[in-house]
């Protein structure tokens, strides 16, 4: 048996995934253990917030539990400004994006730590090629039976997503011509990409024992789906976004993805179906927005229309509005136009490097981005 741990109805929480550099290269530095070791001895507190990930270049923000979207925010800015203080003396700069645009995958180190071990041992160059960063949404769902049928409508939401955080258009110092390359990169992991659809939960539950059974996974949390449940929580996990360069970012993803799952939740109370597509479309969809981010035309159901997907990102929050009027997360909901309007960060990131025709700079422009965006 898979148990389920329900949560309040909406309850959110996030994980933010921040590249560790040196200050005069700019190039990823191995930074973590020395920060995680100043984190316990100069700021305890902070030691369930501020974590380290797979790779040594890796610090990760993880949220307490919240209700809105605002203390998100609160919780992002405190522990970022925490971080902030040990990584200036250590002469170490923060960014964020879903790749570091010159950095090699062959100089970074993988923590000492089994499951990373293990995961690398297992995938070999794939595995040593994880050089990504993420942003992860945890929202709270108050009743088992609605776990699967949210993942499975979700799923029609990826490229929304993919669109709007893509921000990985250079990897290895290289225009890969993608919007986004960590989307590409990461589904190579065997239990990554998009996940399977399942009616009934005892259908996934003979899923997670077939895995554990033959050793494709020690765990459940090696299933590492765009889209999951995550029992333990008592949430859907949704993971498709690309390590976004600013906290305004950060929080209008998470607006829409609150948004979005409290609306299914409701409709699955009232008694509704929610709509699902073929796995065809969904993996076609992620394709075009990994590609051509907001320019992709997606298929947005299961007649096969297509539209643009910036139209589809706007009737979703005309749609939504009411939804984020109950949430309290109004202002970071439509804050999406306004990014839209002045370039999602695979934009940005196009446009400093078609001025200045320079990798460093492009890295510098992330730089600042985060560091303007919270302080």
């Amino acid at each position: 048996m898979v148990d389920f741990a329900r949560s309040p109805r909406s309850t959110l929480g996030v994980e933010w995934e921040l590249a560790l550099l040196d200050s005069r290269s700019l190039d990823l530095t191995p930074a973590a253990e020395t920060l995680l070791a100043d984190v316990a001895e100069h700021a305890p507190e902070y030691e369930k917030h501020i974590v380290g990930e797979m790779l040594t270049n890796t610090i990760e923000l993880v949220t307490g539990v919240h209700n809105q979207v605002s203390t998100v925010a609160e919780d992002l800015a405190t522990s970022i400004g925490a971080l902030r203080k040990l990584t200036e003396a250590r002469g170490v700069e923060l960014m964020s994006a879903g790749t570091h645009p010159f950095a090699q995958w062959q100089s970074q180190e993988v923590r000492a730590k089994d499951r990373y071990l293990e995961l690398v041992d297992r995938t070999q160059w794939w595995g040593r090629n994880m050089l990504i960063f993420g942003v992860h949404v945890h929202v709270g769902i108050d009743s088992r039976d609605k776990v699967l049928p949210i993942v499975n409508a979700l799923l029609a939401y990826v490229p929304h997503l993919q669109a709007l955080s893509a921000s990985s258009p250079f990897w290895g110092g290289t225009d890969t011509g993608y919007a986004s390359n960590r989307a590409m990169m990461f589904q190579q992991l065997p239990t990554a990409g998009l996940p399977f659809q399942f009616d009934q939960w005892a259908d996934y539950e003979k899923y997670v024992d077939d895995m554990l059974t033959t050793g494709i996974i020690d765990n459940i949390n090696e299933i590492r789906w765009d889209i999951r449940p995550a029992p333990h929580w008592g949430t859907v996990e949704v993971r498709v976004c690309d390590g976004l360069p600013t906290l305004e970012e950060i929080l209008a993803v998470t607006a829409f993805i609150q948004c979005l799952v409290d609306d299914m939740s409701e409709r699955l109370d009232a008694g509704e179906t929610l709509p699902t597509m073929p796995d065809w479309f969904h993996n076609e969809n992620k394709w075009r927005a990994a590609r051509y981010g907001m320019d992709a035309i997606i298929i947005e159901n299961a007649a096969a229309d297509e539209r643009l997907v910036t139209e589809c990102l706007a009737d979703e929050i005309e749609r939504l509005s009411p939804v984020a009027e109950r949430l309290g997360c109004v202002d970071e909901l439509h804050s999406i136009t306004s990014i839209i309007e002045r370039g999602v960060p695979y934009q940005r990131l196009q446009k400093v490097f078609g001025t200045t025709g320079s990798l460093t700079e492009v890295t510098r422009s992330l730089i600042g981005d985060l560091r303007n965006s919270y302080s």
